[in-house]
């Protein structure tokens, strides 16, 4: 534990990528020594491993304020001071290691700790978990109770991108980058627990393979390809040159997966390296007609029968979160797997040819495999690839290239994206193979989205960030008005009583309140973040934890992606992936939005 504690000291100390690659590949070389576990450990937590929160958050408080000897105001006095609970308690806790005993006892190793102390946690006793813990605390330093508490909580973020971690592990073994991006996949994924063994593969020489096949397929483990991304186009579609050298796609709001047939069983992977295979049991069933050694890209979506666009994200989402999924769920929002792509075919990698190439075999492959479907009409993309898969019987459909006569053409239909349930189009070169992760040194993928959503709202709430942002308020909750205002003056006497912390009406009186209906912690700058901060300290009303409530002084535009009716928020709305635009300094309070103009937005989707 005190190596990796030193590791992620040394990341957080310095923004020089070549100190934080040193940093890496000093603890790799060393940890493969003495621990491959340790390692491979230190992999599963760098590539963005989070294991469930192992005890409670209040287990965490009350014992480390028993031990500090310190009240629980005088604890949560502290928290609202410094923001993150992992650093409240590593400060707070005396130093009580014995000197003696830790110069003679070796220190464990992080993958003892996980293994043998941490993950036992679960589900004890909370007496018996703050007891451990008790006992823990006092073996390690303040660094080493911080990363400790933060693995307790699985919350652990670490200054890296993942392919530095590949950059790493490729200057330690002397291995192709992409061949560890590939061999990374799938390792966040707890279910396969990290082990020296595990390391070993990982770092292992390839395995010969024969000419064009992939050197190791992603094959009998059900292993996906690390996927590739898109970048968001920022200019005018018509600097990228002629139309014609691109391949043009609606861009789904989807889950973004791949489908892997090997050895007679199916996997289906999200991007987030996420096995969901078991939930989505029709996809399954079509997967299982793919001929062995098939890798395809896609999209899942929920399609309803007989309806001509996808449906709304938050129809998928009641999918995401069931491991079982009952006979009225698979009705209600039957799922679709939305081709595009075709990585592997009869177990030849094909991601080094060039897009058009494995866009043609996409399509053959899947019009080869329509007579084994069995059942349903289905009208298969031609080779100008302009229809999509139509049919009530099978879980598929081909992704459509769209056809345009030039970028101002193309244009026209994006400003359609909407109507079509779509939020813009995939912009792929026909050229381009398919790279690791958000790179250009493949070929390029764009994706151009529609504007976001955006309606005006008031910060009524604001909490502490994490990490850098630990004593800033950046966490901000919005609201918007329950109906129009009258004018001016009915608002600001909302809004002087809520400055007087008066009782707010109950929701469906008709009296005039705003209503939160959103949380927002990006969009503005450091500058921006540091203003706004100094407004919420000058004007906080009450204190709830590490939550404040302001004097509704600020009004912000807000972006979002999607919006849906949502009987769990005040409001009765919810939106996704919400961030603040800009800050409102031209307009007063009492002109913000309104919950008729969100409603406006759900109507018009």
């Amino acid at each position: 534990m005190e190596a990796f504690a030193a590791l992620y000291d040394a990341l957080d100390a310095s923004t020089a990528t070549g100190d934080k690659l040193s940093a890496l590949v000093s603890y790799f070389e060393q940890a493969a020594a003495t621990e491959p576990a340790d390692a491979a450990w230190a992999v599963y937590f760098l590539a963005g491993g989070k294991p469930r929160q192992l005890v409670p958050s209040t287990v965490m408080r009350q014992t480390a304020s028993r031990i500090a000897g310190i009240d629980g105001w005088l604890f949560d006095e502290c928290y609202e001071a410094v923001g993150d609970l992992a650093e409240t308690i590593a400060h707070l806790l005396p130093d009580s290691r014995p000197a003696a005993a830790s110069a003679a006892t070796a220190p464990l190793g992080l993958a003892a700790w996980v293994q043998d102390r941490l993950l036992p946690l679960r589900g004890l006793p909370p007496p018996e978990q703050a007891q451990r813990l008790t006992v823990w605390w006092q073996e390690l330093d303040a660094s080493g109770r911080y990363i400790l508490i933060k693995l307790i909580g699985g919350s652990l973020r670490v200054g890296v991108s993942r392919l530095l971690v590949q950059r790493a592990l490729a200057t330690l073994t002397g291995l192709d980058a992409k061949l560890l991006a590939q061999r990374l996949v799938g390792w966040t994924d707890l279910r396969s627990t990290p082990s020296a063994a595990r390391w070993l593969a990982l770092v292992a020489p390839p395995v010969a393979a024969a000419a064009g096949d992939s050197p190791e397929a992603a094959a009998g483990s059900g292993q996906p390809y690390p996927f590739f991304l898109a970048h968001a186009l920022q200019a005018g579609p018509e600097t990228l040159g002629a139309l014609s050298d691109w391949l043009v796609e609606w861009k789904y709001d989807g889950i973004r997966a791949q489908i892997v047939k090997h050895g007679g069983q199916v996997w289906i992977w999200s991007r987030g390296e996420d096995l969901v295979t078991d939930r989505f049991p029709e996809v399954v069933a079509w997967a299982a007609t793919l001929p062995e050694g098939t890798v395809l890209d896609g999209e899942l979506l929920v399609w309803l029968p007989g309806s001509e666009r996808p449906a709304p994200f938050k129809l998928l989402q009641q999918r995401i979160g069931r491991k079982t999924v009952g006979k009225k769920l698979l009705l209600d929002a039957p799922v679709h797997f939305v081709a595009y792509d075709l990585l592997q075919q009869t177990g030849q990698d094909l991601r080094g040819f060039a897009q058009g190439e494995r866009r043609a075999r996409l399509l053959a492959l899947l019009e080869q495999q329509t007579p084994a479907l069995g059942g349903g009409a289905t009208a298969i993309a031609t080779a100008s690839a302009t229809a999509t898969v139509t049919t009530t019987a099978i879980a598929w459909r081909v992704s459509p290239a769209v056809q345009a006569e030039s970028w101002a053409a193309l244009a026209a239909l994006r400003a359609q994206s909407r109507e079509r349930g779509v939020e813009g189009f995939m912009l792929k070169q026909q050229q381009s193979r398919y790279g690791s992760g958000r790179t250009k040194a493949d070929g390029t993928w764009w994706k151009w989205k529609v504007d976001p959503l955006s309606v005006d709202a008031v910060l009524i709430y604001a909490q502490a960030g994490h990490g850098r942002r630990a004593s800033v308020y950046t966490d901000y909750t919005f609201a918007v008005w329950s109906r129009p205002p009258a004018g001016a003056e009915e608002a600001q006497a909302v809004l002087e009583a809520i400055a007087r912390r008066g009782p707010a009406p109950p929701r469906d009186s008709g009296q005039l309140q705003l209503l939160p209906f959103a949380k927002a912690y990006s969009g503005l700058t450091d500058e921006e973040f540091k203003a706004v901060d100094r407004v919420i300290r000058s004007t906080t009303l009450e204190k709830f934890g590490p939550v404040r409530s302001v004097k509704p002084t600020l009004l912000f535009e807000i972006g979002f992606e999607g919006i849906g009716a949502s009987p769990r928020h005040k409001s009765g709305v919810a939106v996704r992936f919400p961030r603040m635009l800009r800050l409102r300094t031209d307009k007063p309070l009492w002109q913000a939005d309104t919950l008729q103009t969100l409603q406006a937005l759900i109507d018009a989707g």
